[in-house]
């Protein structure tokens, strides 16, 4: 399977795991929730989904009343089709979600792998997360020694956009290491192994405690996600990242 795929399958199942879709709405979710594929279409989309039906992790249902079906079949339109992922399905996503491998914090990868960062384990999430940072910090390292040996050769404008680059590349190894330290902040608090993630256990209809400000607590209300104050994180699908 080809790394383009994989990530669409990755992302499908991820999606379908949240509710079933029809073919329509997983595209616009795709295209709208997941930047990477704003440029994916139908003839991408559907193949996928097809494949992923043979493999047995998704089944294919009616989306619509009998009798709606049957009208649009009689107007020569094809019926809707709503895709719902099975247990086989879920449990191939949890390995896919377990997965720490290179590709995982490449730059395709790993935007799709944070959007699901909600699904997955705190330990993976680090690993994901420590691994990106490295990525990025050798292609930081490999930009800068590139710009010395270059930088009388290039011209004012082609100087500018490397220095656009690594400033990319420094803003998201400055907000990864927001993110890492936030994770073993919030790890730190609840105690336990890492990868337990005990923030839903409180008592049933108690709210959150709130820090001396009156703000929740960040372990509590962002799952280990940092505040941002007076500016927004980075896209980690941002092309200029790469």
């Amino acid at each position: 399977m080809g790394r383009r795929s994989g990530i669409l399958e990755f992302a499908v199942l991820g999606l379908l795991r949240e509710s079933p879709m029809h073919g329509y709405e997983l595209r616009k979710r795709l295209n709208t929730s997941l930047g990477v594929f704003r440029a994916f279409s139908y003839g991408s989309l559907y193949p996928c989904l097809k494949t992923l039906v043979a493999n047995g992790w998704l089944i294919e249902e009616p989306g619509s009343a009998p009798e709606e079906a049957l009208a649009a079949t009689l107007a020569g339109r094809r019926a809707k089709i709503v895709y719902r992922l099975t247990a086989e399905g879920k449990e191939h996503f949890e390995e896919l979600l377990a997965h720490t491998g290179p590709d995982a914090w490449e730059d395709e990868h790993f935007g799709v792998r944070f959007a699901f960062f909600g699904q997955t384990s705190r330990d993976v999430r680090m690993r994901v997360l420590e691994g990106r940072r490295s990525r990025l910090e050798e292609r930081l390292e490999k930009m800068r020694a590139s710009l010395a040996r270059t930088r009388e050769r290039l011209d004012d404008y082609t100087l500018e956009l490397q220095r656009h680059g690594m400033e990319s590349v420094e803003r998201e190894v400055r907000w990864l290491n927001e993110l890492i330290e936030s994770e073993r902040a919030g790890r730190d608090q609840r105690g336990g192994p890492a990868g337990q993630d005990r923030s839903q256990e409180q008592e049933p209809g108690r709210s959150p405690e709130l820090d001396p400000s009156g703000e929740q607590d960040q372990s509590e209300d962002t799952g280990g996600l940092p505040r941002y104050r007076g500016g927004s994180r980075p896209d980690p699908s941002d092309d200029t990242a790469k």
